[in-house]
C-alpha cells in the first residue's frame, strides 16, 4: 500500500503537496512500523509496513501469476511487486507520489515514477494489467473516479486486479483532509482523502463503471477481485454509444475482441528507457 499516494486527489479537488519527510517515508527507510492510518475521530488502522518492505510473498505471487502483458502498479509503495515482476523479466512500472517509495523500488531493481495516477502517465490506454493492492483502491477517496481513471490507462479488454477488505461489506469514503498516517509518537503526515471497500462495494462501483468481474479469490486472509475492462480509454461515460455500435456490428461480424498484446513494450517507455545507471524513468 502507498498511503503516501493518498495525498493524490482527483482532478478539481485540492490536495496537499506530496510528502518528503514524514512518518511514512521514515518507515520505508527503516522497513519497520508501527504505523497507522488515523482519522480525526481517533480511529486507527495499523499499516503493514514490514510486509510491504519485504519480498513478494506467496499471496502476492497468486496475484502476479494472473497478470497479463505489461503491468502498471498504482501506489507501488516500496516496490516489492514491481521488483518481483522485473526479476521475472516482465515489463512493469510502479507509480507513487512518495519519493521514498520510488527510491526504494529503484533499489530493489524495479522501475517507478513519482507520479499521481491522476496525472499523465506513460503508455496511457496501452497497459495490459493494472494493480490496486494493499488498500490502494482507496486512493483519492473516490472509488468511482479511480475506476474511471483505470479504464483510461488500460488497453480495451485490460485486466484490473483489486485488493479489498476481507469478508466485509464496507463502503467507507472520507472527506478531504481528515485522514493522516501517524506513528506511535503521534507524529503525523499531511492529511488526504481515502476510502475503504469490501468486495460487495467494489463490485457495485465496478458494475456502474463498466467493469466486469472475471475472478475472485482469497489467500492468506487477503481478498482480491479481477475485473475486465470493456470500454478502454473512452470510459464508461461513452458506453451507451459503444453498446449501440456493438449491437449493430454483432449482426454482421463477430464481436470477440483481440486479446491484449502480452509481449509488447509500451512505446512511450521504450523512448524513455533509462540507462543502467538510472533505473527510474520519467522522473
Amino acid at each position: 500500500m502507498s498511503t503516501a499516494h493518498g495525498t493524490t486527489t482527483p482532478p478539481g479537488v485540492p490536495g496537499p503537496r506530496p510528502w518528503s519527510a514524514d512518518p511514512y517515508s521514515d518507515a520505508l527507510v527503516t522497513g519497520r512500523g508501527p504505523l497507522f492510518l488515523r482519522r480525526t475521530d481517533g480511529w486507527l488502522l495499523p499499516l503493514e509496513v514490514e510486509r510491504w518492505c519485504a519480498r513478494a510473498d506467496a499471496v502476492d505471487l497468486t496475484v502476479l501469476a494472473r497478470c497479463e502483458g505489461t503491468v502498471l502498479d498504482v501506489g507501488c509503495g516500496p516496490g516489492r511487486l514491481v521488483a518481483e515482476l522485473a526479476a521475472r523479466g516482465r515489463p512493469a512500472l510502479g507509480i507513487d507520489v512518495s519519493e521514498a517509495a520510488v527510491a526504494h523500488t529503484a533499489r530493489l531493481g524495479g522501475q517507478a515514477l513519482r507520479r499521481s495516477v491522476f496525472e499523465p502517465l506513460p503508455g496511457e490506454g496501452r497497459w495490459d494489467t493494472a494493480l490496486l493492492l494493499d488498500g490502494n483502491v482507496g486512493i483519492g477517496g473516490d472509488p468511482a473516479a479511480l475506476l474511471h481513471r483505470m479504464a483510461q490507462l488500460l488497453t480495451p479488454g485490460g485486466l484490473l486486479i483489486v485488493e479489498t477488505l476481507a469478508d466485509v461489506d464496507v463502503d467507507e469514503r472520507v472527506s478531504v483532509h481528515i485522514v493522516r498516517v501517524a506513528d506511535p509518537r503521534s507524529t503525523a503526515g499531511p492529511a488526504f482523502p481515502w476510502a475503504r471497500l469490501g468486495t460487495p462495494a467494489l463490485l457495485r462501483h465496478a458494475a456502474r463503471a463498466g467493469w466486469h468481474r472475471e475472478g475472485q479469490w482469497s489467500a492468506g486472509g487477503r481478498s482480491f477481485v479481477a475485473l475486465r475492462n470493456r470500454y478502454g480509454r473512452e470510459g464508461p461515460d461513452d458506453r451507451d454509444d459503444r453498446d449501440d455500435r456493438d449491437d449493430r456490428n454483432s449482426r454482421s461480424t463477430s464481436s470477440a475482441a483481440e486479446p491484449p498484446n502480452s509481449t509488447a513494450v509500451i512505446n512511450s517507455q521504450r523512448a524513455r528507457k533509462p540507462s543502467p545507471e538510472s533505473p527510474v524513468a520519467n522522473r
